[in-house]
């Protein structure tokens, strides 16, 4: 019998004689002492506690004295623990970093989900921030680069849960370099990394290569001594990377791990998903791809590589698929138990549906935090999406209102607090805006919980239609709108249907899924690059040196010109131009502020012939750092080479500046009196008015504007001197500095602030002193999308203009209502009082007219089969909507039950109005006055709908209303009694 020493226990609560130890007091034994199978423990004492039977072990109060040691087993479960932190999602992530760090490569931030290039939706790929140095039109500042980047992808959306490794939100690890080394160093690198670093078995890795890639195969084989078993050529399609149709290529090679390397290497099939899994990938950046389809080799070979961060752990963490890494199982196991379910027990739709919640909580979270909000366009919709989707299946798998007892609250704001606890790593900034998070989740939610409601309404009513069939079936195009749109799963549906004896067509649901399928794989998953004609426009033309901060006007040089966007040497009068020169004072357009306007001009030797002049009304950055000057040749002729004097328009600056520097103040103010959380969701700095986007839920109080503008006037009759200096970035942020939306920044940055208020990361141009804005004023706020906001505002000399312009019209307002400014409120409500009652008098007027007329038209009502049903169909010529709908009251009423009425007129140019009033009988055989008018309205080029006792509809066709309601007056007929109608 092995004898075990336990020494310094921790003491259990005092118990008396024999009693069983309670669950709890069990559980706070040391772990590796309920893992004992039989200790037998002799002592002095007769009080002692009893661990369950299995255990056979007794725990006296008093120390215990034994023969072993526990040393060594707590020695085993430190190491496990070291071991199990270096596995961590977090580890593999530094451990990753670190390893590159080492080896000469600058570790740069993953930028964010929103990407600054337009031809990309959303950041898919670890070198998409590299993408203008890959193409040569920035210069690079380091050598090479290792990044751990943040992706989002949705062209798989419904493969997410139901692989072991498809996601929408992942991170790829890769590690970059821009014309340092090629393809033997890469290659070398990620064995050691593999193998060495991360202790993956040499033995269970295979390799694919590019099969015309001989050199990598060779490096592979003896360099690294891959068996060659081992290393599979594979072809263009999977082992050669293009950037679309022309631009930067080269062939790859991937790494993939065996988990099943029993089964040998005779016929092993690399996309056997069930055996391997891909989980780095190594591109050689070697070629540029021309429109001809001919490979020409780069001046600057690259390398871009990939490593899926959640394959990695699967892999070292030894679990089933990346769901079940500590990267995304909190958020699973956090969702089971607000649903009161067992992952491990459940059976395998509820593990899909819990996949899918922890995939899609991680994306959500991370583009709010990055300012994308939920709304129904662009990358906003597919925030909403997911959003949507959560919810939906949240409810599948049974989690009811906030998954801890409120009926009437939101779980995705839970399930988000999880997903930003393990943030830390991965984005620090994501925990600084959990509020924003948090509030933007549940207020979606909420919401989506009320389009569900309604859905279900729907969905009783498409029941009801199918029911009507011969063989009831809900259409595919109506599951998919229950779907789409209103959030059903379509298995909710068909069990929905199932219950009422209605099928769904499923054939046509999954054409409709699939033609979404296709839209989403359409846009937005491929990184473009080109190299063409605008890199020869640039060649030997440096980067532009703007001296605009200090001086309006300087002497330059032309470097080039360019019509209709080609190169050109000489240019005369009247062409439209776009100029590059050496040095400028123009601003180019860029964080929200638009490029400067002013001229171009020599005067010569002072004759009017040699006199050039060029009106600026554009400057654009153009290949990175390259000034574009957009104008008109006015007067004279020019030709690359000429020296110019470049002279902006002080006036047009001025009004910039103004701007620019009041929307900085807008933003601080902005947060102030809405709170901090309030972030900046894009801008416009023009001459004539700012514009300026942020993020908030709902409208600004008339209150909260007047805070905000009597913020801003203080701060600016505080006339404090502006702080301008250049920084690093990293010091810049340490500060306290705020970056500008959608603005791209260097590791030098110019920080400008306004002492006590505002400090910002910006490059645009600004007054020296608060006092010179002079005054500021809102003029518009608005929404522009869900969650986001957007006021319009007037400083400097556009203050002034908006304030005399306001001041004239309330002048001759005071005229035309000849009363004093301060009583033109009370002398409008009393016009408006008038006025309404006015119209109130001619609407009552126009309905007692065609109450009026319609008691003559009782007179024509045809009396249909043996219930004497009275059908009255007539044509009410330009009577109005409002009096249409009192007739056929008026009728419906004096007739009796049984009546169907049905009334038509064309109250306006271009318009129609119809109307039906059925009475409870003829509702009773079927005929429903909303569908039966709907359909009558599609001949007048319209629609419309209602009760099944009364019902509206108009159209935008008045030459078919006579048609129409002939149509009406058959189909009543022939639906009431076909062959019994008679005249009243």
């Amino acid at each position: 019998m092995e004898i075990v020493k336990l020494q310094n226990l921790p003491l259990l609560s005092a118990s008396s004689s024999h009693r069983r130890s309670s669950p709890a007091t069990i559980s706070r034994l040391p772990s590796y002492l309920l893992g004992c199978s039989c200790i037998n423990v002799t002592t002095n004492q007769r009080e002692y506690l009893r661990l369950p039977r299995r255990s056979n072990l007794r725990i006296w109060k008093s120390s215990v004295n034994c023969s072993a040691s526990a040393q060594s087993v707590t020695r085993e479960k430190e190491d496990r623990n070291e071991k199990e932190n270096l596995v961590s999602g977090d580890a593999i992530r530094r451990r990753f970093l670190d390893f590159f760090a080492s080896r000469g490569h600058k570790i740069l931030p993953s930028s964010s989900l929103v990407p600054d290039d337009p031809t990309v939706f959303l950041t898919i790929a670890g070198m998409l921030q590299f993408k203008p140095i890959f193409l040569g039109k920035e210069p690079r500042n380091v050598a090479c680069a290792t990044t751990s980047q943040k992706c989002m992808r949705t062209n798989d959306i419904e493969n997410v849960g139901r692989t072991a490794r498809h996601h929408t939100f992942f991170e790829m690890l890769g590690n970059f370099s821009f014309g340092d080394y090629f393809k033997k160093e890469a290659i070398l690198w990620a064995w050691e990394l593999t193998t060495k670093e991360f202790g993956l078995p040499p033995e269970k890795l295979w390799i694919s290569v590019f099969q015309d890639d001989d050199e990598a195969f060779s490096i592979w084989r003896n360099e690294v001594g891959v068996p060659e078993e081992r290393i599979k050529r594979m072809g263009e399609e999977d082992n050669f990377w293009t950037s679309g149709v022309t631009g930067p290529c080269g062939p790859c090679s991937e790494m993939y791990y065996d988990f099943h390397p029993e089964r040998g290497s005779s016929d092993a099939d690399l996309g056997d998903d069930s055996r391997f899994i891909e989980f780095y990938n190594l591109v050689f950046m070697q070629y540029n791809k021309k429109e001809d389809g001919s490979l020409e080799p780069l001046k600057q070979k690259n390398i871009d590589t990939g490593m899926g961060l959640e394959r990695m752990a699967q892999i070292l963490q030894n679990v089933p698929n990346n769901y079940e890494t500590d990267l995304i199982f909190p958020i699973i196991e956090k969702a089971a138990h607000m649903a009161s379910i067992s992952y491990s027990e459940a059976d395998d739709t509820t593990k899909t549906n819990l996949k899918v919640i922890g995939d899609h909580m991680r994306a959500v979270v991370y583009l709010i935090s990055d300012g994308v909000m939920p709304s129904n366009i662009g990358r906003g919709y597919v925030v909403r999406r997911l959003i949507r989707r959560v919810v939906r299946t949240g409810r599948l798998i049974g989690i009811r209102g906030d998954g801890l007892g409120s009926p009437d609250g939101a779980f995705t704001p839970v399930l988000a607090e999880t997903v930003i606890s393990l943030s830390t790593e991965i984005d620090p900034d994501v925990s600084l805006r959990k509020t924003a998070i948090v509030e933007e989740l549940k207020r979606e939610e909420l919401r989506f919980v009320q389009t569900l409601e309604r859905g279900e309404k729907l969905l009783d009513q498409f029941l009801a239609d199918a029911l009507t069939q011969e063989k009831p079936c809900l259409s595919g195009k109506d599951a998919f709108l229950l779907y789409d749109t209103y959030g059903f799963p379509v298995e909710i549906t068909a069990e929905i249907a199932s219950e009422r004896g209605v099928t769904v067509n499923m054939k046509e649901f999954e054409v409709e899924m699939d033609n979404q399928r296709k839209q989403s794989q359409a846009a937005h998953n491929v990184v473009k690059l080109s190299v063409g004609n605008e890199m020869e426009i640039a060649e030997g033309i440096p980067d532009t040196e703007f001296l605009g901060y200090d001086s309006l006007s300087v002497r330059a040089v032309v470097k080039g010109i360019l019509v209709n966007g080609n190169p050109v040497k000489h240019v005369s009068e009247g062409t439209e131009v776009e100029v590059l020169l050496d040095r400028t004072p123009f601003y180019a357009e860029s964080g929200g502020q638009i490029g400067d306007n002013g001229l171009l001009y020599s005067l010569g030797d002072g004759n009017e012939k040699s006199k050039t002049v060029v009106e600026i009304k554009d400057v654009q950055k153009y290949l990175g750092n390259i000034f574009v000057h957009k104008g008109m040749l006015k007067e004279g002729s020019l030709e690359v080479g000429k020296e110019m004097d470049a002279s902006v328009d002080a006036k047009l600056r001025l009004r910039a500046k103004v701007h620019h520097t009041a929307t900085h103040l807008l933003q601080s103010a902005l947060k102030a009196v809405t709170g901090p959380e309030t972030s900046q969701a894009g801008s416009l700095v023009s001459f004539d008015r700012l514009r300026f986007d942020f993020n908030f839920h709902r409208p600004l109080t008339d209150d909260e504007i007047t805070e905000i503008e009597a913020l801003v006037n203080r701060w600016i009759s505080e006339a404090a001197d502006l702080d301008t200096k250049v920084m690093a970035l990293a010091d810049a942020k340490k500060a306290g500095a705020i970056a500008m939306f959608g603005e791209k920044y260097g590791e030098q940055v110019r920080v400008v602030e306004v002492p006590g208020v505002s400090m910002e990361l910006c490059g645009g141009t600004h007054v020296s002193n608060t006092c010179e804005i002079r005054g500021f004023k809102i003029i518009n706020e608005q929404g522009i999308a869900s969650g986001i906001r957007r006021i319009e505002a007037v400083a400097g000399d556009a203050f002034i203009e908006y304030i005399t312009s306001r001041d004239s019209f309330m002048r001759q307002l005071c005229t035309m209502l000849k009363v004093k400014a301060e009583n033109v409120n009370a002398r409008v409500e009393s016009v408006l009082d008038e006025l309404r009652a006015t119209r109130n008098e001619v609407s009552s007027l126009k309905s007692k007219i065609a109450v009026l007329r319609a008691s003559n038209v009782a007179s024509k009502a045809l009396v249909v089969g043996q219930n004497n049903i009275r059908v009255v169909v007539e044509n009410m010529d330009d009577t109005d909507t409002d009096a249409l709908r009192s007739a056929a009251e008026f009728l419906t009423e004096s007739l009796q039950d049984p009546v169907a009425i049905v009334l038509g007129s064309i109250p306006d140019e271009g318009k129609v109005s119809l109307v039906a009033s059925f009475s409870p009988e003829v509702v009773k055989m079927g005929i429903q006055a909303g569908k039966f008018i709907g359909n009558i309205a599609k001949l007048c080029g319209g629609g419309g709908g209602g009760k099944p006792n009364f019902a509206q509809a108009g159209g935008r066709k008045p030459e078919n209303l006579s048609m129409a309601l002939e149509r009406a007056k058959e189909e009543l007929l022939t639906a009431l009694s076909p062959d019994a109608v008679r005249s009243n």
